[in-house]
């Protein structure tokens, strides 16, 4: 995510910067610990005197960090995480770009149960504000068809051990398994389930796509479907402008992108787009105030149009359909609505 950042960020400063004025990305790591991130916002925002507080990663993290940045009145933009409370209660130093883990949960997991004709849906989530979020989004989803979960189990942030989840699972017959997890994780239950002799249809959050899953995972990960809404790059993709972006990319930093490049990327493109339309005296009423009448195009990695206004702090609620082939991710739906 920060070498997307600063590849785009290398971009425009080569260019002349934003009316005149060079950006300068400074980088802090919250190890994904709330308490680590709350002391890098306090830098960040007291002794760094930051502008903007851009991509932010995890949930946790995100809710432990606001508060110290809105007592600055320090946007929090497009922070790289699906909850909801990244745009929820409304605030106007909320902008946030990724599709709900609720919502990606409450369209797809019914029709892909009506699809597959399951029989018995469960669940295996992480015990915090992320799992608790595709749970519910499952949860409301199934309600919406008349179906209820058949098991559901959950497991502490950081477990490496998923084998009693999974003989939960086994015992309960699911033939169809909703993953609250991310990336250790869903290749630890994966694994597990090839192991015991289970293969249901899995299908994880956006959380959960990443080319680590098969690089990690390998085989026995072919067939996780997950929700997603930009590409991940890879450096032989079909596209022609994804794969131009991905060779640039690896000759930068020497190491293949991932889809965490590209929201990197993104968010600070989406900066530069709003910045400009903010004009010279950038300052971040006049920043909140080009967002709040933002139309964000479609880009070369498929991502959705978004649309901000006063009142709608997400860009887009829509997300589609990948699954593992052949050890790579491909797009197998259109955007879900």
């Amino acid at each position: 995510a920060r070498n997307g950042m600063q590849l785009r960020v290398d971009e425009i400063n080569e260019q002349g910067g934003i009316h005149g004025r060079k950006i300068k990305l400074l980088v802090e790591d919250s190890g994904y610990d709330p308490k680590k991130a709350v002391l890098a916002a306090q830098k960040l925002v007291n002794q760094d005197k930051i502008f903007i507080m851009a991509g932010h990663i995890g949930t946790a993290q995100n809710n432990a960090a606001m508060p110290v940045q809105f007592e600055k009145k320090i946007v929090n933009f497009m922070p790289l995480t699906a909850a909801r409370e990244m745009y929820e209660p409304l605030n106007p130093l909320k902008f946030a770009m990724l599709s709900a883990y609720y919502d990606q949960m409450r369209i797809a997991v019914p029709r892909m149960v009506k699809e597959k004709n399951a029989k018995k849906v469960c669940a295996i989530y992480q015990d915090d504000e992320f799992g608790l979020e595709v749970l519910r989004g499952a949860e409301a989803g199934l309600k919406s068809i008349g179906v209820e979960l058949a098991e559901k189990t959950s497991f502490k942030r950081g477990a490496t051990d998923f084998s009693s989840q999974v003989a939960r699972m086994k015992a309960a017959g699911c033939d169809f398994v909703v993953l609250g997890t991310i990336i250790r994780e869903t290749i630890g239950t994966i694994g597990e389930s090839r192991k015991t002799g289970l293969s249901p249809t899995f299908l994880a959050s956006s959380a959960a796509y990443t080319d680590l899953i098969h690089k990690l995972g390998g085989k026995p990960m072919d067939g996780l479907y997950a929700m997603m809404t930009v590409q991940n790059p890879y450096l032989d993709e079909a596209s022609q402008p994804i794969r131009f972006w991905a060779n640039k990319y690896k000759t930068k930093f020497n190491e293949d992108p991932t889809v965490f490049s590209v929201y990197g990327y993104s968010v600070v493109d989406s900066f530069i787009q709003a910045a400009r339309k903010a004009g010279p005296n950038l300052t971040t009423d006049s920043f909140i105030k080009a967002m709040d009448s933002m139309t964000l195009a479609p880009d070369i990695f498929g991502g959705a149009q978004q649309t901000f206004t006063a009142t709608k702090r997400l860009g887009s609620d829509t997300s589609r359909m990948s699954q593992i082939q052949d050890g790579k991710w491909k797009v197998v739906s259109d955007y879900l609505k």
